[in-house]
Formats: C-alpha cells, sequence, structure tokens
C-alpha cells in the first residue's frame, strides 16, 4: 500500500559546499528579540538546508546573543535536528512494536545491503539516508517505512528493495 503526499522542497549543501548564510536572515529578522526562539529558528533552519549547519548555529549565536554551546546543546538533544546533511530522499523505517513483531529488522537488514549504508547513513551519492525511527504511527500497514512523505505498508525486505530500486532507476534518468 503506498499513501503519497508531497515532499516540500528545501534547499541541500554538502559537507564541502558553502553555505549561504543568507538563507536565514529572513528568519532571524523574523524572530528578533523573542523569548523562545530557538526551536523555532532551528526547525526554520534545518528545513532550508536539510540539516543545521554549524555556521548557521555560528550566526545565529551572533544575531540572538544565546551562546553557540547552548544551541549546539538544544540541537544535540532533540533527535529531529541533524548536524550533517543528508541523501535527497531520507528512508525512514518504523521499529516501533507493530513493527518491529512484523520482522522491522529484516526490512532494515535488507535496505543496508542494498544501499551499502548502515542505519543512519547515507550513501556516497548523497540520493538517499536510511534511518530506523521508534514509531511512524501507522501500525496497521506493519512493517512500514517512509521516504521523504510517502509511506509504504506491509512490507518485506524484498518489496522494500524493489521500492528502493526503482528509485535509484528514476533518478538516473
Amino acid at each position: 500500500m503506498r499513501i503519497v503526499r508531497k515532499n516540500p522542497q528545501r534547499v541541500s549543501s554538502l559537507p564541502n559546499e558553502p553555505v549561504d548564510l543568507v538563507l536565514i536572515d529572513g528568519l532571524l529578522e523574523k524572530y528578533a528579540g523573542k523569548k523562545g526562539s530557538m526551536i523555532p529558528l532551528l526547525q526554520g533552519t534545518q528545513e532550508l538546508y536539510g540539516y543545521v549547519p554549524k555556521v548557521a548555529i555560528e550566526k545565529i549565536s551572533e544575531k540572538t546573543g544565546l551562546s553557540v554551546s547552548k544551541i549546539f546543546g538544544v540541537t544535540t538533544f532533540y533527535s529531529q535536528f541533524r548536524l550533517n546533511p543528508v541523501g535527497k530522499n531520507i528512508i525512514k523505517v518504523c521499529h516501533g512494536t507493530a513493527c518491529h513483531v512484523q520482522n522491522a529488522k529484516a526490512i532494515t537488514a535488507a535496505l543496508m545491503r542494498e544501499l551499502g549504508v548502515e542505519d543512519g547513513g547515507t550513501t556516497d551519492d548523497k540520493i538517499f539516508t536510511l534511518e530506523s525511527v521508534a514509531c511512524l504511527g501507522c501500525c496497521s500497514l506493519a512493517p512500514v517505512m517512509m521516504i521523504g512523505e510517502d509511506t509504504f505498508g506491509k512490507l518485506t525486505g524484498d518489496s522494500a528493495t524493489k521500492i528502493i530500486k526503482e528509485m535509484k532507476k528514476n533518478e538516473n534518468k
């Protein structure tokens, strides 16, 4: 089963590419002088870049007066934030109770073999990032994975890798 939703576009930045910090100026203006703005600033930054670049943390610190260590601490505390670039397609494999008993481990293992990455890793071509997550809230479809905003349910290792192979084929067109 497949449920399709639109995937919002993000500006991606690879580790060796410069980060255009002008992109966060609007966020900084929007939250200027507002208490409790750190998390919305980090969320907006991640929405723009796909992760929270270190140079963006430094600029947020400079403009808000919050210490770099405090911002970094919040960024590393909450699992929603990323400090490294991710692939164009983020594959989230649910490992919640319903998916776990339906053998989610086999799906993750099959995807790791297909992609040549460990759990949490990004392919060298920056097309895919594989993540195990605690729950996707689709228990009736267990086992489930999401790729971007697309949800795939009732999976096996073979059906999950078939989806990835099809995406790879479409990516190379």
